[in-house]
């Protein structure tokens, strides 16, 4: 079956870096684009950051360009994110996300908590 696993989610202080992982097993990972999202308490889940299946293509919420990072290790089946310059805003709950033809299979998530 289907598994995304994350980790890596801390208490930062504001201006600090954190490397999320997403650690996928169950399908063929080489072939799927891969999300990210987050969702901070009392709002709604949002994308934060997509990959293409190659790595080739990237996309990023305008309120994290320039200084989140999305890559993957199609030989290790994980997806990362790079966060530097953390802003008390970007508090949330992270979220793999793999979608499939209408279908969306989540991590369980993992706490970025941004705060001095």
């Amino acid at each position: 079956q289907v598994q995304l696993v994350e980790s890596g989610g801390v208490l930062v202080q504001p201006g600090g870096s954190l490397r999320l992982s997403c650690a996928a097993s169950g399908f063929t990972f080489s072939s799927a684009g891969m999300s990210w999202y987050r969702q901070a308490p009392g709002k709604e889940r949002e994308l934060v950051a997509t990959i293409s299946n190659s790595g080739r293509m990237t996309h990023y919420a305008d309120s994290v360009k320039g200084r989140f990072t999305i890559s993957r290790d199609n030989a290790k089946n994980t997806v990362y994110l790079q966060m530097n310059s953390l802003k008390p805003e970007d508090t949330a709950v992270y979220y793999c996300n793999w979608r499939r033809i209408g279908l969306d299979y989540w991590g369980q998530g993992t706490q970025v908590t941004v705060s001095s």
